[in-house]
C-alpha cells in the first residue's frame, strides 16, 4: 500500500514543501530512502525502526521505499524521521484516517521520543502559505511554530503519543503561544550601562545617533581608551525589534541551530563580534550549502569589528556589497541562496601598529611608512560606506576618578526608541526602516534643509571632497540628528554636527 505523508526542507531561509512516499510491497526485508537524502537522512532507517518498535508498533518485515519528493531538491537533516515513520505505519494500516493535509516534523530518539529540530520557523510559514491545516512538532519546538498565526501546532512528546492521537485514542492539545506580546525590555545580549562608562561623553553621543539611525559607525584610538567596552555598550540602547523584524531575526537563527530552545522568539537585536581570524564564508555565509553568516546573524542589529585592521583584506572587501543591498547572495553550482544582511558596521581600531599615535603621554614607536601602510589595510570604498568617525582620546586620571555616573543607557534608550518611532511612521507602508535606508528618492522628499544649512553643506562638499555616497550620507546622518532633537527640518546646527563625524584626514 502507498501512503503519503507531507514534510518539509529548508532552502537558505524559505522553506520548500516535501512530499513523503512510502509504498510497502512483498520481497526481500529492505528499506531504501530515495530524492537525494543526505547522510543524516539515510541514517533515519535505523532511528525509525527502532523507535516504531518501541513505541508498540510493528516495524514490517517487507520491502519498504521512501522518496522524498521533489526528487531534485536536496535533503538533509533529521527532520524526515517523524514523517517517515508516520509514512510507514499508514502504508502497513496501522494508522487509520486521513494525514494527508498536516505537516509532520521531527527527528525521532530510539525511544520514539522527538527531539528538537532546527529551521521550524521556515517550515511552518511555507505550510500556512500552501494551505495546510495543522503541523505536528516536537513539544520543544512548538512554542517557535506557533508565532506564525493562521495554523494549528500540535506538540508531540513521542511517537507514540502522536499514533494515538491519529487513531483517536488520546488527543493531543493545539499549543497556543503569547510570544509575540510585547514584553519588557531584557536584552539577551550581555552589556555594558552607559552610567557605568567614565567619560568620553562625544563617543556616547556619537553611539546614540548610530543606533537611532542605524548607521555605520567606526572608532578609533589608542589601546585602553575604552572603544571596545563602548562598543559592548549598545545592546543596552537599541530600539526593540518590531514583530515583522524578531520573526525574520528568529527565522535566521532558526535555521542556524542557534535558536534557544527556551526563546523562542528573538525580540532585541542582535549583537554580533566575530574575531578578525574569521574568513570570508564564515563573515558572509557558505558552505556545500549555504548557511547564514556573521553578517545575517547580524540582520537587523549590529556587526561589531574588534581590531578593524586585523581583519584580512579580502573579508573586510566583501562587506562592501552587503553594506550598500542589504543582502547577501551566494552562488554555487547547485544555485544561488539570498541571506538578508540588513545590519550596523561598528568598528574599533588603533591608529597605527603600536597604537599610540597622536597620543599626548606616551610617544609612537612606529615609521610614517608603518603608520600609513596600517591605516590603508581599509580601503577608501570601504571607509566611504561608514558615517560616524570619531576619536576615542586616552583618559585622564580626574575623569576615571570621578564617581559621578553618567547618564544610564536606559535614558538614552528612551530617546532612541522616540527616534525610531518617528521613523516608523515617516516610511510607513514602504521597506525602509530607519533613515540609513533611504534612497537618493526619499532623500529628496525627507531631508530638507534649511537655507543657511545648505551653504554649509556646500562649503563642506568642496572642503572635504565628498562623493556622491557621502554627499547622501551626510544628508540621512542630519536627518537622525534632526529626529532625536524632534525636529521636522534639518537644520544647520544638524548638519554640523553630521559633518564633524566625517573623517578629516586618516593620517
Amino acid at each position: 500500500m502507498l501512503a503519503k505523508v507531507m514534510s518539509c526542507a529548508v532552502v537558505g531561509l524559505d522553506g520548500a514543501l516535501v512530499e513523503v512516499e512510502v509504498d510497502i510491497s512483498q520481497g526481500l526485508p529492505s528499506f531504501t530512502i530515495v530524492g537525494l537524502p543526505d547522510t543524516a537522512v539515510q541514517e533515519a532507517k535505523e532511528r525509525v525502526r527502532a523507535a516504531i518498535r518501541n513505541s508498540g508498533c510493528t516495524f514490517p518485515n517487507k520491502r519498504i521505499t521512501v522518496n522524498l519528493a521533489p526528487a531534485d531538491l536536496k535533503k538533509e537533516g533529521p527532520a524526515y524521521d517523524l514523517p517517515i515513520a508516520i509514512g510507514i505505519l499508514a502504508s502497513s494500516q496501522q494508522v487509520p484516517g486521513d494525514i494527508s493535509n498536516n505537516l509532520f516534523l521531527g527527528e525521532l530518539s530510539l525511544d520514539g521520543g522527538l527531539r528538537h529540530t532546527h529551521g521550524i520557523l521556515p517550515m511552518v510559514v511555507v505550510a500556512r502559505d500552501k494551505g495546510l491545516e495543522s503541523i505536528f512538532v516536537p513539544s520543544v519546538d512548538a512554542r517557535e511554530a506557533s508565532l506564525v498565526e493562521g495554523l494549528k501546532v500540535y506538540p508531540v512528546n513521542s511517537l507514540s503519543e502522536l499514533v494515538g492521537h491519529v487513531r483517536g485514542e488520546t488527543a493531543i492539545n493545539q499549543y497556543l503561544s503569547t510570544d509575540l506580546e510585547e514584553t519588557e525590555f531584557t536584552p539577551l545580549w550581555h552589556y555594558t550601562d552607559l552610567a557605568n562608562i567614565k567619560g568620553q561623553e562625544h563617543v556616547k553621543r556619537a553611539l546614540e545617533v548610530a543606533v537611532a539611525g542605524g548607521h555605520n559607525m567606526l572608532m578609533m584610538g589608542p589601546p585602553g581608551s575604552g572603544k571596545t567596552l563602548l562598543a559592548r555598550s549598545m545592546p543596552g540602547i537599541m530600539a526593540k525589534m518590531t514583530v515583522e523584524e524578531a520573526l525574520e531575526v528568529t527565522k535566521i537563527y532558526s535555521v542556524s541551530g542557534l535558536l534557544p530552545p527556551d526563546t523562542p522568539l528573538i525580540k532585541q537585536r542582535p549583537f554580533r563580534s566575530p574575531h578578525y581570524t574569521i574568513s570570508n564564508a564564515g563573515l558572509v555565509g557558505g558552505g556545500h550549502w549555504p548557511r547564514p553568516g556573521e553578517i545575517s546573524l547580524s540582520h537587523r542589529g549590529v556587526l561589531f569589528l574588534d581590531e578593524f585592521p586585523e581583519f584580512g583584506r579580502a573579508v573586510l572587501e566583501v562587506l562592501r556589497q552587503p553594506l550598500e543591498d542589504k543582502v547577501v547572495t551566494i552562488s554555487r553550482a547547485q544555485g544561488s541562496v539570498t541571506f538578508p544582511a540588513n545590519f550596523m558596521l561598528v568598528g574599533a581600531m588603533n591608529p597605527c601598529p603600536c597604537g599610540y599615535y597622536g597620543d599626548p603621554v606616551k610617544p609612537c614607536s612606529c615609521t610614517p611608512i608603518m603608520v600609513s601602510r596600517y591605516q590603508k589595510r581599509i580601503s577608501g570604498p570601504l571607509l566611504d560606506r561608514i558615517d560616524i568617525f570619531v576619536e576615542v582620546p586616552r583618559l585622564e586620571y580626574e575623569k576615571l576618578a570621578d564617581d559621578r555616573q553618567g547618564e544610564t543607557s536606559e535614558a538614552v534608550r528612551r530617546r532612541i526608541e522616540a527616534a525610531r518611532e518617528v521613523q516608523r511612521r515617516r516610511f510607513a507602508g514602504t521597506r525602509i526602516a530607519s533613515n540609513t535606508e533611504m534612497t537618493p528618492v526619499e532623500v529628496r522628499q525627507f531631508c530638507q534643509t534649511e537655507p543657511a544649512a545648505q551653504s554649509l553643506l556646500r562649503a563642506a562638499m568642496k572642503q572635504l571632497s565628498l562623493s556622491a555616497r557621502a554627499f547622501h550620507r551626510v544628508l540621512k546622518l542630519s536627518r537622525t540628528i534632526a529626529d532625536l532633537a524632534g525636529s521636522d527640518t534639518i537644520q544647520t546646527v544638524h548638519l554640523a554636527e553630521a559633518i564633524q563625524y566625517r573623517p578629516r584626514s586618516l593620517l
